[in-house]
């Protein structure tokens, strides 16, 4: 089953281009990583996913459902079931962890809402946390709780944008680790962006090598290892 489907899709900045004719595909219910260096179109592949763009040409289908197609919007950001894990965190300064996880969902109005962020309080072994402020939490208690923030709402979609750029490599690992088990418990579609061809092969089920708004290559982790193109070579040597 197909997650999500961009076709023939450009999008510019204003009038720099970022994505030209760019098609591509994201299996249902598996980690898929797009990996590459700053400026090859990763992000706005994300918001453009997320709703928070609209391409000027091209068509984004979401299970199968057209959302949007030559500048024109026709399934809104809320309407997508999908989480957004920014590279900020952009949690509430002022909100305890509790707070913040419980935030979108009194505004949705979800019943039993308590039940639900304490499970994810539990998962990610943070309920000595639930009455601490943002401030008062490490870098990885942080994205824990950035995480468990969009993963409380149930998407079906989990979109995370560089989220382990600022840490260090154990706690990455314990992270890539929560973000593995998630897939599998929570039943999500993951959509990872990264630079760290190793943080990638570390996590994904399926790999899109992005080289200035074009792919350079997809496949599983075992198939792009051993690709002969030369800009793929290069990447996941250095």
């Amino acid at each position: 089953m197909t997650a999500v489907k961009l076709e023939h899709i450009d999008f510019s900045y204003d009038t720099k281009p970022v994505l030209k004719n760019l098609n591509l595909t994201v299996g249902a219910k598996q980690i898929t990583c797009l990996l590459g260096s700053s400026g090859s179109g990763k992000t706005s592949i994300l918001r453009l996913i997320a709703g928070l763009e609209t391409p000027q040409q091209g068509k984004i289908f979401i299970f199968d459902q057209l959302a949007a197609a030559n500048a024109s919007l026709f399934m809104p950001s809320y309407q997508r079931k999908i989480g957004y894990i920014f590279q900020d965190l952009a949690l509430w300064p002022h909100m305890t962890v509790y707070q913040n996880l419980a935030l979108g969902l009194k505004e949705q109005q979800h019943e039993n809402y308590e039940k639900s962020i304490m499970e994810l309080l539990d998962f990610f072994k943070l309920q000595a946390y639930a009455n601490r402020y943002p401030g008062q939490l490490s870098g990885g208690q942080k994205q824990l709780v950035a995480i468990a923030r969009a993963v409380v709402l149930k998407p079906k979609i989990l979109l995370m944008d560089e989220p382990l750029a600022n840490l260090d490599v154990k706690l990455k690992r314990q992270i890539l680790s929560y973000i593995k088990q998630l897939k599998q418990n929570f039943d999500l579609t993951i959509i990872y962006v990264t630079h760290d061809h190793r943080e990638a092969f570390a996590l994904a089920d399926h790999l899109i090598i992005l080289n200035k708004g074009k792919i350079e290559a997809t496949g599983k982790p075992e198939i792009i290892k051993n690709d002969q193109n030369e800009y793929v070579k290069y990447f996941i040597e250095y």
